[in-house]
């Protein structure tokens, strides 16, 4: 239909004194975005500065400041995704109690927080105990400011690739940054002098590059989309045989499935004696001895081939809908669930003949039946790990191929983890794409299943008796666990896995936040 008929249409609708239907006379898709000219300069990242130009953008912005509104499965308080046993705010109903398990021995064991909106994304970085605050140095790179910050720009303008493998403490401070008003905001996704979108983000400009895409060149829609692609997405940060230490990249380039990246991160690891990169690993797993892969949140990636995604929605069309304010049309920038409205308004920009409970009764079908399918692959994955422990501990008599079945066991366990990640890290709980996200949870457990039943064959069924029962007798989940908890030994006799980690050293906290306490 052109757009004159279009009208038209709407016209015609309007005469005989029926209703429009969503949209019809408040959404042109031909129309450009308005063209903008600002005083900013062009480096500027306070995201205060653009409040003068776009007040009602701005205040529409610091409705991310709330922190209380929850959803059934998710929502803006920062419980502890392991923990259902506790109430909020510490605890939710919708838990996965093997969080910590499943990440045992690498940072995010420490702590793992629902996340809440972009005006609390940095303080809540520098207040999570993944970083170290019982030392100057943070251990962890400087790359982990990437998705928190504009002010990425600046400092990859100032110290090129060498920014990435600095430390994280380095730009922590007070005087290296302001929380509030350089967290994720206008700067992230707009040209301050045009208001033009445009990427900000290392990875997705290196990314484009190698596929061959012009940013200029694609759409107003595809923009709106990669955008937030910027941040919510999977990525790893580079082993400094590939390239720039610490330099994060999309693992894109055979595809946004499960599937392909399980293929790209069989390389892109450490360079093996003949020069070939080995597989990529972002930590050994202390009980089972694999390396694994860490999925980060791809939402863009579950979303892209979904139902929404595939039709050609944009992130922006749900989750920054077009509002009516002051008779001005302006799109909502608080970036947010559309569940929140107890209207469902961006959702009913299309489905405008379904009701609002009616489709948040839709949405809720669908988040039970992928999360009740995300707590079996996550118990699976235990399980697996379990058995490698135990075969690799087995001393008894082992089958003629012990070596190569457990070669494939691990793999298996590597794999297992990697898809039940890619679900359990993207933040729609199903939703972005339902087929998918089901079929993922299905591969994950076909993997994890294997991989236990390659450790049993391995060890020729001498592991089995260990194995049978409730996982949650055998392997219990690990409720409590932080860096502090780590300095004590008789917390790591509390449970069978933290047994397997090394008693860290007594330390006092150096760190709160932005503020060294010794500074005090």
């Amino acid at each position: 239909m052109s757009n004159r008929v279009f009208h038209g249409f709407c016209l015609l609708l309007l005469s005989l004194g029926l209703p429009l239907f969503s949209g019809c006379e408040d959404v042109d898709t031909t129309l450009k975005a308005p063209t903008y000219s600002t005083a900013l300069k062009e480096d500027e990242t306070r995201i205060s500065a653009f409040e003068k130009d776009f007040p009602l953008q701005y205040a529409s912005y610091m409705k991310n400041n709330e922190s209380e509104v929850m959803t059934e499965y998710k929502g803006s308080v920062p419980f502890h995704k392991n923990d259902g046993v506790n109430p909020l705010p510490k605890g939710w109903k919708h838990a996965q109690p093997y969080l910590k398990n499943l990440w045992l021995g690498y940072p995010f064991m420490y702590e793992y927080n629902e996340a809440r909106g972009h005006t609390h994304a940095l303080s809540d970085f520098v207040n999570i105990d993944r970083i170290n605050r019982y030392a100057e140095k943070g251990t962890l790179p400087a790359t982990c400011w990437n998705c928190k910050t504009p002010k990425m720009m600046n400092w990859v303008k100032e110290y090129g690739d060498a920014f990435w493998s600095k430390d994280v403490n380095t730009f922590r401070g007070k005087e290296a940054i302001n929380a509030m008003d350089e967290t994720i905001g206008c700067a992230n996704c707009h040209d301050p002098k045009t208001m033009e979108l445009r990427p900000y983000s290392e990875p997705l400009k290196d990314w484009l590059k190698r596929s061959g895409k012009d940013w200029n060149t694609l759409s107003r829609n595809e923009k709106r989309s990669l955008v937030c692609a910027q941040c919510h997405v999977e990525y790893y940060f580079t082993h400094k045989d590939n390239g720039p230490a610490g330099r994060p990249v999309f693992p894109w380039d055979n595809g946004f499935n499960p599937e392909d990246m399980y293929q790209y991160y069989k390389g892109h690891g450490a360079k093996g004696p003949d020069g070939t990169p080995t597989p990529f690993a972002d930590w050994t797993h202390a009980a089972s001895g694999v390396p694994m892969i860490k999925m980060q949140h791809p939402d863009f990636e579950m979303f892209q081939d979904g139902p929404h995604g595939a039709a050609g929605v944009a992130c922006a069309d749900c989750h920054m809908p077009y509002q009516r304010v002051d008779g001005k049309k302006i799109s909502s920038h608080w970036m947010t669930t559309p569940l929140k409205d107890p209207e469902l308004r961006a959702c009913r920009q299309c489905h405008a003949d379904k009701t609002a409970d009616y489709l948040r009764e839709r949405v809720l079908y669908t988040q039970k039946k992928s999360f009740d399918q995300l707590l079996k692959a996550q118990e699976a994955s235990v399980r697996a790990h379990e058995a490698v422990r135990l075969a690799n501990a087995y001393g008894g008599e082992k089958d003629a191929r012990y070596d190569e079945l457990m070669t494939e066991a691990r793999e298996m366990v590597r794999k297992g983890q990697l898809f039940w990640d890619y679900v359990s890290a993207e933040n729609s709980v199903g939703f972005h794409n339902p087929a998918k996200t089901l079929d993922t949870l299905m591969t994950s457990v076909e993997c994890s299943n294997k991989a236990v039943a390659l450790a049993e064959q391995a060890t020729r069924y001498g592991i089995s008796p260990a194995l049978e029962g409730d996982i949650k007798e055998i392997v219990p989940p690990i409720l409590e666990f932080s860096r502090k908890m780590q300095q004590d030994p008789a917390v790591l006799q509390t449970n069978p896995w933290l047994k397997l980690l090394p008693v860290l050293p007594r330390a006092d906290r150096v760190w709160d936040g932005q503020e060294k306490v010794s500074a005090r």
